[in-house]
């Protein structure tokens, strides 16, 4: 937000350009502070970085889950060793971080303060933010560990901390972002989030540990990560409801008066969830108009802004496809004169209109949320999670139908071969393995040398703390400056709080699409039901450590309402346990959903546990996800009978092909 808009003389002032971030990480700590040092020679402003899923998941690169995993959608971080090179040659004091961790984000804020110790940098002047937003983990990214009450005291306590040791962190961030991802209209994203913020400082509030003169220092420090979608519109008069909402809340319910404190403070990453992986070359387009969204109003304005890059619906995003990101907010902000003028919206009454139509629906939607106990109580009923495969739901549905246009998905499909992807890679970033094995060999180097009577002193000195309800920040520092392990940290922890599995959602849901197709589809699970006695029974399984459940819930609710019975237990399920579960089910076909990269190595992992389980290729197995074509060949070679990607959008295909699959391997063909 800007400081002011006019100088002492009246005339109006330019405001500053916002903080331009990729989000970037990958393969190894090393390989990623390669990449941070370009994109900051390169005139990016801030640091925004992606952890692997298992450090995200607080495992250890060399344990068994963790394996397939590491490097492939961020950096693995093990020990603070790992941190000192993430950030070599990088001053933390003068850098703006961002760190996209939630269940682990203690941890990884004790490593980042221990860097700092270590290189003897000024601690209270590091400033960033840990997304540490454990909600929207539950709703929609599915990488939390602990049980909610659990998990908001971590939030609290690192809240508590930063008071006064980090006065510049932002020690969680509001994530809206993820909850568009995973289907929310606009006025679900405000209203779920704001109920969220509300959620975290309730809980801060009554904990009682910081003096109520101080709260609203508290309060200042909340900070916000939004979406933007293609309705850009929309998108501006949403960021404008957030800000008079936020202000209202504040003012109102925790009585803060400093307007400074009150403030929206919020980052942006555009919409992902509308990028194609047809004509892949039309989704720099949808970025940009996804940035307006964001920029053009003055009042509603990002303070920081990354953008995802045209190929993210093919892979990672390689350092050039990065590179093209940034260079369009650094054209937007410094060839364009959107900076030098007041709000351009302000007095129009068709944005007022829209902003208050939000601000109403988003208020009566908080108030059921508060009328349910709040949001951990709108969590852990499930509510939440409902509503948000529903209207993921209602929107495939509308894709469908056509009702929906995506150019290229299911309008104006002819078009030329991009030339973005006649590369030699295609256009596809992928992991070294060889930074796999440096990553494992590191982590090896550093547990053979450390101290281990100093580990185990840090680990008990957690449990401890952990236990008594005491702050849990400095001894998880003196975890990191003792070279303990993630694993070691998050697993002393799940020893204490145990682990979460929150409801998936499914039950009750049902697509809104009622074509010739669909009703094909199910004639013929009526007519297996007829020669087999039984539904077609698939099992849809989440392998890995990958949260992203988007895809896995559109085809466990488009199985059900074709005719199937379907077995879904939600992600980060181990191979044995599909495996276990299929064969507990009779299942007659296994739907993978892999979105992580890790497709080949978990597709394998499924296939040879059948086999060792004795079902042999009795229950076939399909495969849903992100997945290069170049890899199709190597999964139908382990046995993979379909592979689906993002380009498959219409469920009818999708629904008849694994039909395809279910009566070929009974025997039985219903047409």
């Amino acid at each position: 937000m800007p400081h002011r808009l006019y100088d002492a003389e009246g005339n109006v002032t330019k405001d500053r350009p916002w903080i331009f971030r990729t989000y970037a990480g990958h393969s190894s700590a090393a390989a990623s502070n390669a990449l941070y040092r370009k994109n900051l020679a390169a005139g990016q402003t801030g640091l925004s970085v992606a952890f692997d899923l298992p450090t995200q998941t607080g495992y250890s690169s060399d344990h068994p889950l963790a394996l397939p995993e590491v490097g492939k959608v961020g950096v693995p971080i093990n020990t603070i060793d790992d941190m000192h090179q993430l950030f070599e040659g990088i001053p933390l004091a003068e850098m703006n971080t961002s760190m996209t961790i939630n269940a682990t984000a203690m941890w990884l804020l004790a490593l980042y303060i221990g860097v700092a110790r270590e290189r003897g940098e000024d601690v209270r002047k590091l400033q960033g933010t840990t997304q540490n937003d454990i909600i929207k983990e539950y709703l929609a990214r599915g990488t939390y560990i602990f049980p909610p009450e659990a998990s908001l005291r971590l939030i609290a306590e690192m809240y508590e901390y930063c008071l006064d040791n980090l006065p510049k962190w932002n020690a969680s961030n509001i994530c809206s972002y993820h909850l568009q991802e995973a289907g929310a209209t606009p006025v679900q994203e405000l209203a779920f989030a704001l109920a969220n913020a509300i959620g975290v400082l309730d809980t801060i509030r009554e904990r009682r540990v910081v003096p109520a003169d101080r709260f609203p220092e508290i309060v200042g420090r909340i900070s916000f990560f939004v979406n933007s979608g293609i309705r850009f519109i929309e998108e501006m008069c949403k960021m404008r409801a957030f800000v008079e909402l936020w202000d209202e809340i504040t003012r109102e319910r925790y009585g803060v008066q400093d307007p400074k404190q009150r403030l929206f403070r919020y980052g942006v990453q555009v919409n992902s969830l509308g990028l194609t992986e047809q004509q892949p070359e039309n989704n720099a387009w949808r970025i940009l108009i996804e940035a307006l969204g964001v920029t053009l109003s003055r009042k509603a304005r990002c303070r920081a802004l990354q953008l995802p890059a045209w190929n993210e619906a093919l892979s990672l995003p390689r350092p050039w496809d990065q590179q093209w990101s940034l260079r369009l907010q650094q054209i937007l902000a410094y060839e364009t004169d959107l900076l030098e003028y007041p709000d351009l919206f302000d007095g129009s009454v068709v944005i007022e209109s829209k902003v208050e139509e939000l601000k109403r629906e988003a208020r009566e939607e908080i108030a059921r949320i508060e009328a349910m106990g709040g949001i951990r109580a709108a969590v852990e009923s499930g509510y939440l999670k409902s509503q948000l495969v529903r209207s993921m739901s209602e929107r495939v549905s509308k894709i469908n139908s056509g009702e929906l246009v995506i150019v290229g998905v299911n309008r104006w499909t002819d078009g030329l071969p991009s030339p973005l992807t006649t590369g030699e890679d295609g256009g596809i970033f992928r992991v070294d393995e060889a930074e796999t094995r440096r990553t494992l060999e590191s982590l090896a180097a550093v547990k053979a040398k450390r101290d281990q009577a100093q580990v185990a002193a840090a680990l008990a000195a957690l449990e401890a703390a952990a236990r008594e309800g005491r702050n849990m920040m400095e001894p998880s520092i003196a975890c990191a400056l003792a070279r303990v392990t993630t694993g070691e940290w998050a697993d002393t922890l799940r020893r204490v709080f145990g682990e979460y599995r929150p409801p998936t959602g499914v039950e009750g849901q049902r697509l809104f699409v009622d074509s010739d197709r669909v009703a094909d589809v199910r004639r013929r699970a009526e007519e297996f039901v007829r020669r087999t006695g039984h539904r077609p029974r698939i099992v849809v399984g989440k392998p890995g450590l990958d949260g992203h459940s988007n895809g896995a819930e559109v085809i466990a609710v488009a199985a059900r309402h074709c005719g199937f019975d379907v077995v879904y237990s939600g992600i980060r399920l181990t191979p044995e346990e599909i495996v276990q579960s299929a064969i507990e089910e009779a299942a007659d076909v296994i739907g993978l959903s892999i979105l992580s990269g890790s497709h080949l190595d978990l597709t394998r992992q499924v296939i040879d546990g059948l086999r060792a389980a004795g079902a042999g290729d009795a229950i076939p197995v399909i495969v849903g996800g992100i997945i290069p074509k170049d890899d199709h060949e190597a999964l139908r070679a382990l046995g993979a009978r379909q592979i689906f990607t993002p380009a498959d959008f219409d469920l009818a295909d999708v629904m008849s092909r694994i039909m395809d699959v279910v009566e070929e391997q009974a025997g039985v063909r219903a047409r």
